[in-house]
């Protein structure tokens, strides 16, 4: 799927996540909080010029165990944990009352029960997804195999094919079918060939991953053994058409749009009529993503044994409905995704689970639900003028640039002013009626819901865009930036502390949420973002000249974060991560000169025996205070356009002067750059 917008943090490492806030209904008042930066968890032999996190939260980071059922632990984890037990606060609740059939209490009540009802689940075993199973081993050939893929799509399931609907990156106010590379059971195509230790054990345990699922529905050792090693050696290669994770994020290269005739001369062994009249999508015209993944899938579907495509498409379904299925299938996911990719050493608890699923699968029903009980309506005022405020101070550092030119800096300040702002929770809910939800049937609820969520998408095909649309429920402890609707995105989950108090002081906030503001601002320009215009359309809006500068001081932020590492000796890869590097810098940047322009920024009141701007960058630093294990670092250095916490911090720090006299940082400590070295963008 493409990315088409740009988060704070990295979606595989926290889904939704939300910090507590005291109920309206209930009768005491929460107490207020008077302490909002941790000293205890700074370790003040480490200078801060030497190592600004360590410094910030070291002795928190020795001192804190991670749970065994989380890949890490620290601030973003805490939210997301707290905010887990407010949601099931409000399904707990609902599911002690009967609600009328098809009302949204219902419809989420019931979902939420009929996952926890793990006995009725268990009696099933694998039954649910039997008749699928049975349908593909009846396949005789890849032309038949092919559509069988194609009509899938129109139950809930879908293989093989990466498709959505979005909008057209060069006509933002229209909706296409788009195409991407898919077929891969591992994260992306490093992990097939990549020959560390680290790589082979986890092929290996991939390996054992997919027999355990063949032995689970009734094949024998030796043939699950077998099919196994076969569809690995098939992943492998369909990988080698696949983009790498750095190629994905060039938008001009992934942009290809054809008719279906030219695409159909792309991939002359697919019948992409018929494919696409299976999937239920009339169109003369679509985009593609990676062309090559299905040119070469057309020549694999002719060329590879049938029975081993046969198989792979049952691994598959079986694959994506464990999480759905009896105890034996959710453990075999979890020894292979949870513990060998990402180190938990046990699975978290059911309610949390089902939580999860059910704010996933009808997400604005239980949002309604959650905003109307946890979140007050004045927080999109106070963020709104936060918001108003960098965007202020955004406008005046783009006309004081150095190195752009007066004709770019006119069209960046029209990008800049034409931000959508969305804060908290959509004005226009979603509606779910063409789901039935039943109280004793999980696996069905959840076909339910995947049948809809198709169906949502096939009714954006060649219709105008919706840019009132969010792309997160409202509990979400993340913000993005949307390219394409040129859009800055609050959900309420985020607007909570750490990340923001309204009883903090001004140098906690901006700090905190400001630097997440200026984030989300500065992904409007910066490596993939600076190629959409103010209207959402892939276009250049530059000249050469200022193009060119750009490009400079972005390969120099690359250079610079390439040369971090961690682990065993293993580099950051500092142009997957470069956006991210980029809005970092650009956040904490702005959210500090905002902050300078409030009454604690232009005085030196000590506060906790910290001045004003150590407040301020020592915030920053403790929002980021998180601890991983070892495993989901290694999956993160694959798949994740976010650098490692420590380097979110130490980073943009050594680019910004303040920082320097704020800790009275000098040459020879390890962070120091000359000023001359340090890089500043926006």
């Amino acid at each position: 799927m493409k990315i088409n917008k740009w988060l704070i943090l990295a979606a595989p490492v926290l889904a939704a996540a939300a910090c507590s806030q005291q109920p309206k209904d209930k009768s005491a008042e929460v107490p207020k909080r008077t302490v909002f930066f941790d000293k205890t968890a700074m370790d003040t032999t480490v200078k801060p010029g030497d190592n600004f996190f360590e410094y910030a939260g070291g002795a928190w980071l020795k001192k804190t165990k991670i749970p065994e059922s989380e890949s890490g632990w620290g601030s973003f984890y805490t939210l997301y944990d707290d905010n887990l037990k407010n949601l099931h606060q409000i399904l707990d609740g609902l599911g002690k009352t009967e609600h009328d059939k098809g009302s949204n209490e219902q419809k989420v009540a019931d979902l939420y029960s009929s996952g926890m009802d793990t006995a009725a689940i268990e009696k099933l075993g694998y039954t649910p997804i039997k008749p699928v199973l049975d349908k593909v081993k009846g396949i005789k050939d890849y032309k038949e195999l092919l559509a069988y893929v194609a009509d899938s799509y129109k139950d809930g399931d879908g293989y093989l094919i990466g498709m959505y609907v979005g909008p057209d990156d060069k006509n933002s106010t229209k909706n296409l079918a788009q195409f991407s590379q898919s077929g891969l059971g591992m994260p992306n195509r490093d992990y097939y060939f990549k020959t560390d230790s680290s790589s082979v054990k986890i092929r290996k345990a991939y390996v054992a991953y997919i027999t355990k699922l063949f032995t689970l529905t009734g094949t024998d050792a030796a043939t699950a053994a077998k099919n196994a090693d076969a569809i690995l050696k098939l992943e492998t290669e369909i990988a080698k058409s696949h983009s790498t994770p750095v190629e994905l994020r060039d938008p001009v290269k992934n942009y290809n749009k054809f008719t279906v005739d030219a695409l159909q001369k792309q991939v002359p062994d697919i019948d992409i009529k018929d494919v696409l009249k299976r999937m239920g999508i009339s169109t003369d015209t679509v985009l593609v993503g990676q062309p090559k993944y299905y040119t070469a899938l057309g020549k694999l579907l002719k060329t590879q044994p049938i029975e081993v495509w046969k198989n792979k498409i049952i691994f598959t379904r079986i694959h994506g409905s464990a999480p759905y299925l009896s105890k034996a299938f959710r453990d075999a996911r979890f020894d292979f995704f949870g513990r060998q990719l990402n180190g938990q050493k046990s699975q978290q608890e059911r309610w949390k689970n089902l939580v999860e699923v059910t704010d996933g699968g009808l997400g604005d029903l239980l949002g309604q639900l959650y905003v109307e009980k946890y979140f007050p309506a004045d927080a999109k005022k106070r963020m709104l003028d936060l918001v108003n405020n960098l965007q202020d101070v955004y406008r005046g550092r783009i006309q004081k640039l150095d190195w752009m030119s007066a004709e770019t800096k006119k069209k960046a300040e029209d990008k800049l002013n034409a931000f959508t702002k969305k804060i908290g929770y959509t004005d226009k809910w979603k509606k779910y009626d063409d789901i039935s939800i039943d109280k004793g049937a999980y696996y069905a609820n959840m076909q339910a819901i995947s049948k809809h969520d198709y169906k949502e998408q096939l009714e954006k095909v060649n219709k105008p865009v919706d840019k009132s649309e969010w792309g997160m429920t409202p509990p979400t402890v993340n913000a993005y930036y949307n390219p394409s609707f040129n859009e800055i995105v609050f959900p309420a989950g985020i607007l909570q502390f750490p990340f923001f108090d309204k009883d903090a002081d001004d140098a906690i906030n901006y700090g905190a949420i400001g630097a997440v503001i200026g984030h989300e601002m500065t992904h409007g320009f910066d490596d993939q973002g600076s190629q959409y215009d103010k209207d959402g359309n892939l276009k250049v809006w530059w000249t050469k000249d200022d193009q060119a500068k750009f490009k400079a001081k972005t390969s120099a932020m690359a250079t610079q974060y390439s040369g971090y590492t961690i682990l065993d000796n293993q580099h950051v890869n500092g142009n997957l991560t470069l956006g991210e590097n980029i809005a970092d810098n650009g956040g904490v940047a702005i959210a500090y000169q905002a902050f300078k322009n409030t009454p604690q920024g232009k005085g030196n009141t000590k506060i906790d025996g910290l001045t004003p701007d150590q407040r301020f960058f020592l915030a920053y630093a403790q929002v980021w205070r998180i601890k991983s294990r070892d495993e989901l670092m290694r999956t993160r250095l694959s798949v994740d356009p976010h650098s490692p916490e420590m380097y979110r911090v130490n980073g943009p720090l050594s680019n910004i002067d303040a920082w320097y006299k704020a800790f009275d940082i000098k040459p020879g400590d390890k962070l120091y750059k000359p000023e001359d070295k340090r890089i500043k963008i926006w």
